[in-house]
Order: structure tokens, then sequence, then C-alpha cells
């Protein structure tokens, strides 16, 4: 009589669902950490259904899912386990919370992975700055950076629009004093204030000669004025004449040069030199 208690009981165990699960697991030769990670249930979850501990579980909907998902990987009848699952829920309703939880899948195999989570959390941050940023370029314009300009600045300027307008080119002030000559056969002199000669050839186009920087009082003598354009410190300043004419003791100091009257048609016509090496003085 005793052993067919001991029989009976046995059989009854057999018969609950955990052990259903475990045998059909150790059928297939897996462990519950490879089931685990198939199934993506915590190993502690897989240790209670095996168990019959579905009072450990979260909640009721927990254990039916979990139990679901288990099945299905040991290809077991899903129906059929489901029922018995419910059964035993119904025998131990006292020990099990039904009350559902605020998050309860079906089938945790459904549940979003970790990459998607947080690529839905990143995608939220966007929105939400985009939003952020709609507001204030539309509802809210004077939230954005001051103006780099004094406001009274940008008043006095928007009074007086030639205070706005910018400075004109500063004329060269000193430099080196360089003569082109844009003629063939263009005779011309430099010397000083001694009358010592510092120049004298007949210059061909581009040829080019620079005033001694150390020269005293450095002159010129030409009978073609209008042949030759001056720089002074890479700057073009007006030619000496425009007209057909023979000029001579002529200071060409970078100050005497800019000091000349000098017509505005002659100003306006003074070309840029040509880029040349100058010619040493003989």
């Amino acid at each position: 009589m005793e052993e067919d208690g001991i029989v009976e009981e046995e059989s009854a165990r057999m018969d609950r669902v955990g052990d259903r699960l475990r045998a059909a697991r150790e059928a297939k030769g897996l462990e519950l950490e490879q089931v685990a990670a198939e199934t993506r249930i915590p190993q502690r979850h897989l240790e209670s259904i095996e168990a019959g501990d579905f009072a450990s579980l979260p909640s009721r909907t927990y254990a039916i899912g979990f139990s679901r998902t288990y099945a299905r990987t040991l290809d077991l009848d899903e129906r059929e386990v489901l029922d018995q699952v419910r059964a035993e829920l119904a025998e131990h309703r006292g020990n099990v919370d039904a009350t559902p939880a605020k998050f309860e899948p079906g089938d945790p195999a459904r549940v979003p992975g970790r990459g998607l989570a947080w690529f839905a959390v990143f995608a939220a941050i966007l929105l939400m700055g985009g939003i952020y940023a709609f507001y204030r370029s539309y509802f809210a314009p004077g939230l954005g950076p001051a103006p780099l300009q004094d406001p009274e600045e940008q008043f006095a300027a928007a009074d007086n629009p030639q205070a706005s307008e910018p400075a004109p080119a500063a004329q060269p002030t000193g430099g080196p004093v360089v003569f082109t000559s844009e003629m063939d056969e263009t005779w011309v002199k430099f010397y000083d204030a001694s009358g010592e000669r510092l120049y004298e050839a007949q210059m061909n186009t581009g040829d080019t000669y620079t005033v001694p920087a150390d020269a005293e009082g450095p002159q010129i003598w030409t009978g073609r004025p209008y042949a030759l354009a001056i720089t002074i410190g890479g700057r073009a300043v007006p030619k000496l004449s425009e007209e057909d004419e023979v000029v001579r003791d002529v200071p060409v100091t970078a100050e005497a040069l800019l000091a000349r009257p000098v017509p505005e048609e002659a100003a306006d016509a003074a070309p840029e030199p040509p880029a040349a090496a100058a010619t040493p003085a003989t």
C-alpha cells in the first residue's frame, strides 16, 4: 500500500507542467542558461516555472506568457501546456498576484530589444529639441542671441546712412618709389640735390628704377613723363604729367610726389605698374 502511494504521488508530480517542461528540456539536452538566452526569460523565472512556484512570478500574465514561450521553444503543444498552467494557477489562486503589472507582455520574445529602446529615447530627445527650436524661432524670436552692435549705434546708422559706408582706401604714405617705363626708348635721368647722377638710361617697356631711399633730394629729368608709371610702397600714384613735355628738376621723394597737385582725370588714369625687377642704379 505504501509503495502504491509513492507511485501515485510520483505520477501526480510528473503531471505537473513544470516537470513536463523540465523533462522536455532535458530530453533535448538543453541547460536552463541556454533556454534563458534563447527566450530572453530570466533564468530564475524558468526555475520557478519548472518548480511549479508560480507565486514567485510577477503576475498571472507573466506565468502564462513565460510558459507559452517555454513550451514553444521545446516544441510542445502550447495550448495543452497553457491549459495545464491555468489549472495549476486555479489551485493556488490565493498565492499568485492576480493584479496585472504595468507592463505585461504575453510573449517575452516580443519585448523590444535594448537597442530599439535606446533608439526610441534618442528619437524622443530629437523631437523635443526640434519643438523647442521651432518655438524659439517662431513664437519667441526675441529670445535669440543679442545683436553684436549696440542698439544706439544701430539707430544712429539708420539715421545717417553715410556713417555706415566704408572709409575710402588709405593713400600711400611711404615706401619705395619705383618708376616703370611703359614705352621703349624712354630717356630718363635721376640725380640728387647736388647734381650727382643716380641713374641714366634709355628705358624700354617694363624696365624699372627704384629711387634709393638714402638719396638726398632725388630729382628726375625726362622728355616723356607720360611714359613713366609711378608707385609708392607698391601703390600707384599719378604720373608726373600726361602731356608731351620735358620735365626737369622735379623732386621724386615719396613726400614730394604725394604733395603734388594732380588733375582729377590724371589721378583716375593712373595705371597699376607691371611686375618687374628693379634695374640697378648706374
